[in-house]
């Protein structure tokens, strides 16, 4: 830990580059690197760049703002962007050579505008729901966007370079929804096959179907989660090659020695049974720790796990570490790859009830963001 940090995420640059070089051999075709949501809580430039030193083919996020931010701090690798809402400047996408996913017909005559606007040829991809009921036309309204998308290619507008759509259930590989959302999708791109669309490539597979499902992975993947070395099934990531990337940790900011029966913290949820000595660590949910990890998600502290004592606060939450030595200024670690001892993002997910994508993502605040490795260096 760095000498002055109160509270730290580290993030292995060289541990995403070898995920996605692990995942990249895995497929054996093109992988799209998903950096949304900050690279996952990774950071988004250094995580981009570090997949791309990786063997990332292509990248993508969710809103135009997150692609432009890789283009302004100069990455020109292929980026898709999917998640748009009536009046997006696609003019700056186009501009930025940005690749846009449609989900309807009204949000393919807003791109329409913009390639008018600028002299360019959009590159877009055609989104399919094919049962997520999220994102996505639906069967009912794929014929129409199709036919309105050939129309603009053959007019030299845009270009449909590819057909996709997303998965409800890859993270149970057995689950019937799959193969049904296989069908629909090999239906739903035969008919764009058919309508003249032949030269779009396909892409189903997310972290869960890449490391899972082969027979969804199609022209390219789209990794997001296991770029960054979490299992998407929720089990251990070295069954697949990969190594998390992140550890969070912070230093003790004062500790003491208590008697038998006090409160601790607010509410009063936890009271040790004998004299013990507290620890407290100065992160609490306004940097993104769960208040539900309270008196659940374990900490490494004095060598040993250490189970949140009481309510996480807002600025700090408190470990009873019973007779261990500890000071003022020791590390403590949330989570990590695991391979010290540390508890990993998935230990905290199955304490508090949720899945690993929400702890990585959430967590920041006050915590200084440190990097370590080279991949994707500048």
């Amino acid at each position: 830990m760095s000498d002055r940090a109160r509270a730290e995420v580290v993030v292995d640059l060289d541990a995403i580059a070898a995920n996605t070089a692990a995942l990249r051999e895995r497929v054996g075709r093109p992988l799209m690197a998903v950096v949304k949501a900050d690279g996952y809580g990774h950071g988004m430039v250094p995580a981009a760049r570090a997949a791309l030193a990786g063997g990332a083919d292509a990248l993508g996020v969710a809103v135009l703002e997150e692609a432009l931010g890789l283009r302004a701090a100069g990455v020109t690798a292929p980026v898709l962007a999917w998640l748009h809402a009536p009046g997006t400047d696609y003019a700056a996408a186009l501009t930025a050579d940005v690749e846009v996913s449609v989900n309807a017909e009204w949000a393919l005559a807003e791109v329409v505008t913009a390639a008018r606007a600028t002299g360019r040829t959009a590159r877009v991809h055609l989104f399919a729901d094919t049962g997520l009921s999220r994102e996505g036309a639906t069967e009912a309204e794929w014929p129409g966007l199709v036919a309105a998308a050939v129309r603009a290619q053959a007019d030299g507008e845009l270009e449909v370079v590819g057909l996709w759509s997303h998965m409800a259930y890859a993270d149970a590989p057995t689950h019937p929804t799959i193969g049904a959302q296989v069908r629909v999708f090999e239906e739903a791109v035969a008919l764009a096959r058919a309508a003249g669309l032949t030269e779009a490539r396909l892409h189903l597979a997310n972290s869960a179907a890449t490391v899972a499902l082969p027979d969804t992975w199609y022209d390219m993947v789209r990794p997001g989660v296991a770029v960054y070395g979490l299992d998407p099934l929720g089990g251990d990531p070295a069954a697949y090659g990969l190594r998390p990337a992140m550890t969070v940790r912070a230093r003790a900011a004062l500790t003491k020695r208590v008697p038998a029966g006090v409160g601790v913290s607010y509410g009063h949820t936890y009271f040790p049974d004998t004299e013990t000595t507290l620890l407290l660590v100065p992160v609490g949910y306004a940097d993104g720790v769960p208040r539900a990890a309270g008196n659940r998600a374990p900490v490494l502290a004095a060598g040993a796990h250490r189970t949140i004592a009481g309510r996480v606060c807002m600025d700090q939450f408190v470990l009873d570490v019973g007779d261990a030595e500890v000071h003022a200024g020791d590390e403590v670690v949330l989570w990590g790859p695991g391979d010290g001892g540390e508890p990993t993002a998935q230990d905290w997910a199955d304490a508090v009830d949720t899945i690993h994508y929400e702890l990585v993502t959430r967590i920041g605040g006050r915590f200084t963001r440190r990097y370590v490795g080279s991949a994707g260096a500048v």
